[in-house]
């Protein structure tokens, strides 16, 4: 079962009236970062490549079509026996745009990242809701202590 945008904003701390929402909470923009090396994922780990940070203009991101790792401004903490899922907000899609995201296992505590594909050229401010949060019961063993484990947190 999915749990209330109230239940959702309890977990996360400081947030502004408009982000709780019926079914979960959404998610804003703290930056954006391109891309400038190869990644490695193989059996034995993993890498990721070298980002550059994506300069705003009064606080606004100009991106012309293209991939684009996001960092969201909130501390998301995904709470024991959830799993949390985020989703993009409608109005990216309506502008051609898509979030690509992961599962966050229970226990997740960071401020994470995602792919924006741009697919025709948008402005987005800083602090501009992009994403929405849900969470949902879920029977597990043991809670995530992975790599990405209090990431963009210091």
């Amino acid at each position: 079962m999915f749990k209330s945008g109230h239940f959702v904003a309890a977990q996360l701390g400081e947030l502004r009236d408009d982000q709780c929402q019926p079914n979960g909470v959404d998610l804003t923009l703290d930056a954006v970062f391109e891309q400038t090396s190869p990644g490695r994922i193989g059996r034995d780990g993993k890498s990721i490549g070298e980002r550059e940070p994506v300069e705003s203009a009064d606080g606004w991101y100009h991106l012309p079509p293209g991939g684009y790792v996001v960092r969201y401004a909130e501390t998301v903490r995904i709470p024991e026996n959830h799993v949390g899922f985020l989703l993009p907000r409608s109005s990216l899609l309506r502008n051609s745009c898509m979030l690509d995201t992961a599962v966050w296992d229970a226990g997740y505590e960071g401020r994470g990242e995602g792919l924006l594909e741009v697919h025709h050229e948008i402005d987005l401010e800083e602090g501009a809701r992009i994403a929405q949060l849900v969470l949902a019961d879920a029977a597990h063993s043991g809670t995530y202590e992975g790599d990405y484990q209090g990431e963009h947190l210091s």
